[in-house]
């Protein structure tokens, strides 16, 4: 779900009003937190409140792909190990702009290494 910060901030840089932190490779980040907390609009930031870590994108990422955005982080053994429950795409490694959240189980990190894809399609 795009947040309501980040509607603001697509808008903010389409009419180049204001200056916006740009999704650039060096901008974006995705975050892993546990909570079940339901998406909402109005998030700011992940709702874990311990349990939660951002990474950067990988080399060529974010990168557009018609009306497509795909972002990639690799989380490495030490990062986000908990109960992965909620997902987020940032523009700082803290605070900054949450652009998307998406509450959803998807598994357990424990040590090893993750790989996680987030697409978002405007249209």
């Amino acid at each position: 779900m795009l947040t309501t910060a980040g509607k603001n901030l697509i808008a903010a840089a389409l009419t180049n009003i204001g200056s916006p932190t740009l999704f650039t490779n060096a901008n974006s980040y995705i975050g892993l937190g546990d909570s079940t907390t339901a998406e909402s609009a109005s998030h700011t930031d992940l709702q874990a409140s311990t349990n939660k870590v951002r990474v950067g994108m990988e080399s060529g990422y974010p990168s557009v792909t018609n009306n497509v955005i795909t972002f990639k982080a690799v989380f490495g053994a030490a990062q986000g190990n908990f109960a992965v429950n909620e997902w987020g795409v940032f523009n700082a490694s803290s605070s900054g702009t949450m652009l998307s959240r998406k509450q959803v189980n998807v598994g357990t990190k424990n040590g090893g290494t993750w790989t996680v894809t987030v697409t978002l399609t405007i249209g």
